[in-house]
C-alpha cells in the first residue's frame, strides 16, 4: 500500500504541519485497529485513511482521521494533504471534491494559484468558566476561556502574542483538564502584517503534545477573530516550532481555510490490513 507524508499549510518542506496519508482501494475498510497502528508507527499528529466512494452519491471519497492514540471526529490539515495527493494523483474530476467524514460531508477544491481550500462548518464559541488549574498548567495569566462547540477544545485568550510565542505549558496539567485539546491565541502584534492573530495548540490527551498547525482549530479562532476584528477575511498564524499560515474567510456557518502542501515522502507501507469490515 502507497502511503505519503505531506507537510501541510506550507509552500516548503520541513514546515507546517506533517500528515500521513493512504489512499485506499476499497471497497471496504481495512481494520480499525490496523488502520491505529498505522498512526501509531508514523507517530505524527495524524494519518488519514481515504476510502472511494460509489459514483452518484453525495460524497466522492469517505476520510478519516486517527492520530497515536485514537480516531478523531475533525482534522483539517490532513484533509488538506489528503486533497494534495488526490490533485497530484489526478484523481480530481470536479471543482469541489466532497469527503464523507464522521463530521458530516467536506468540501475542498485546489486553487489555481496551487494552494488548497477547504469548507468546513464554524464552530461558535462560548464563554465558560475557566477550569481549575488552567493558568497553573499554562504557565500564564489568561484573560478568557471559550467552549467550541463540536470542536471539543478548549479556546484560552491570552494578553499578546509574546506570551503565545514564549509559553511552555505543563503538558501533564494540560492532559489532565477536562478537554480534549487547549487552543490558545491573541491578537498578532501587527494586525495590518501578513496575519491577524496567531495561535498554538496543545493536545497530549490526544497524544499531541502540540501540534504544528491545526487546520480544525480555525474553525473556532475564525469566528472568534472575525467577531473581535469586524472582518470576515483574515490569516492566523500557528506559532509552533515548525509554523504555518492559515487563510481563513467566515461565510455564514461555514469557514474557507487555505494554504499549501508539500510532499516530503512517498513510500510502500509493507504491513497487511487485517480482515476487511462493511
Amino acid at each position: 500500500m502507497r502511503i505519503r507524508v505531506v507537510d501541510a499549510f506550507t509552500d516548503r518542506p520541513f514546515a507546517g504541519n506533517p500528515a500521513a496519508v493512504c489512499l485506499l482501494d476499497g471497497p471496504d475498510w481495512p481494520d480499525e485497529g490496523w488502520m491505529q497502528q498505522v498512526a501509531v508507527e508514523m507517530n505524527l499528529s495524524e494519518t488519514a485513511f481515504a476510502l472511494p466512494l460509489p459514483t452518484g452519491g453525495e460524497a466522492d471519497w469517505w476520510l478519516r482521521w486517527f492520530t497515536p492514540a485514537h480516531e478523531v471526529d475533525l482534522c483539517g490539515h490532513a484533509t488538506l494533504a489528503t486533497l494534495h495527493a488526490l490533485h497530484s494523483d489526478g484523481l480530481l474530476d470536479r471543482d469541489w471534491v466532497r469527503f464523507s467524514s464522521r463530521s458530516g460531508v467536506l468540501l475542498a477544491r485546489p486553487e489555481q494559484d496551487g494552494s488548497y481550500t477547504l469548507d468546513f462548518p464554524a464552530n461558535p464559541h462560548t464563554p465558560v468558566p475557566d477550569p481549575d488549574g488552567l493558568a497553573e498548567a499554562l504557565g500564564t495569566p489568561v484573560l478568557g476561556s471559550f467552549d467550541t462547540g463540536a470542536l471539543a477544545d478548549l479556546l484560552v485568550l491570552l494578553p499578546d502574542e509574546k506570551t503565545v510565542r514564549s509559553l511552555t505549558p505543563d503538558l501533564t496539567a494540560v492532559a489532565a483538564l477536562p478537554t480534549r485539546g487547549v487552543l490558545v491565541t491573541a491578537p498578532a502584534d501587527d494586525p495590518s502584517g501578513a496575519y491577524q492573530f496567531v495561535s498554538r495548540f496543545f493536545g497530549p490527551a490526544s497524544g499531541i503534545p502540540e501540534d504544528p498547525v491545526t487546520g480544525s482549530a480555525h474553525t473556532a479562532l475564525a469566528p472568534y477573530w472575525a467577531a473581535r476584528l469586524g472582518r470576515t477575511r483574515l490569516t492566523g498564524y500557528q506559532a509552533s516550532r515548525r509554523g504555518g499560515l492559515v487563510v481563513c474567510e467566515l461565510a455564514g456557518d461555514r469557514v474557507r481555510l487555505s494554504g499549501r502542501a508539500v510532499t516530503v515522502l512517498d513510500g510502500t507501507l509493507l504491513s497487511r490490513p487485517g480482515p476487511p469490515r462493511n
